[in-house]
């Protein structure tokens, strides 16, 4: 703390360990009316974050309410393509609209709805994309969603940061996987939203098992599990084990996953409602 603190956290530019994240919420669009937002997110990239996102949301929404997915991670968007939008978003001088899903109606903001190509790769500094993290939550207009997915880069880096501290995030999911990596992925996440004064729901572990179509037994091709020790050393339910399932990844791969019957979701609903 500078000596100089006056403890009005609104009028100071210094990024002291007392500063108050909350100081640093900015507000909505004027016409927006959001419920809660839950953010997704992960200690490293290719545990499934995103797919976890795109099954919350439908999951949701099969049960009547209006969601959307804000796409805060910008430069490698995957949200779009799981739903098959290819819809460019459209707005004014003063609001984005979002894009919204064919089947439930999941209203969806992407870098990738806003760019000429799909493939264009997103070449920006930090403040760049923060900046524009920040737009899709300010410009954005949200209209009567009752639940607001953040589908979050990996890591705990700028972007991160900028949506702990931006938005008023009701609390997070962390997914995992199995490897032994599990706890040092958990460890991270889970010490930055103690930082930023964020509620930690629970953890899914994705590519958690295989099961045999023949016999039913379960494979665990990356080892046996720890998330139940992991999740009781942090005082944290386990909320959910997707298996490696070929019928999930076509589904996020053909746009179709609106279409996916499955229940991996069912007991994630009951600690987020």
């Amino acid at each position: 703390m500078s000596e100089e603190c006056t403890h009005d956290c609104s009028s100071c530019s210094s990024n002291c360990a007392d500063r108050d994240p909350k100081s640093f919420l900015e507000a909505p669009h004027p016409n927006s009316k959001i419920g809660k937002v839950i953010g997704v997110v992960s200690g490293k990239g290719g545990v499934g974050k995103s797919m976890v996102t795109e099954l919350l949301a439908v999951e949701f929404a099969r049960r009547g309410y209006h969601c959307g997915i804000l796409d805060a991670d910008i430069t490698g968007p995957s949200i779009p393509k799981a739903f098959g939008l290819t819809e460019k978003a459209m707005g004014n001088e003063t609001t984005i609209f979002p894009v919204k899903t064919k089947k439930y109606g999941i209203d969806v903001i992407s870098i990738n709805l806003l760019l000429a190509n799909e493939t264009d790769p997103v070449v920006w500094r930090g403040p760049v994309i923060g900046g524009t993290v920040k737009q899709f939550w300010t410009d954005v207009l949200w209209d009567n969603v009752d639940y607001l997915f953040v589908d979050m880069p990996p890591g705990t880096g700028d972007v991160a940061l900028t949506v702990f501290q931006s938005i008023p995030v009701d609390g997070i999911v962390v997914v995992t996987s199995p490897q032994d990596l599990v706890s040092m992925i958990v460890g991270k996440a889970m010490k930055m939203a103690e930082l930023m004064n964020i509620p930690v729901l629970g953890l899914v572990e994705n590519m958690s098992y295989i099961q045999c179509p023949d016999c039913g037994k379960k494979l665990y091709p990356f080892g046996e599990s720890r998330i139940e020790e992991t999740a009781a050393a942090y005082h944290v339910p386990v909320l959910s084990r997707i298996p490696i399932d070929p019928d999930l990844t076509a589904a996020c791969d053909g746009g179709t996953v609106e279409d996916l019957e499955e229940d991996y979701m069912t007991d994630v609903i009951g600690v987020i409602e």
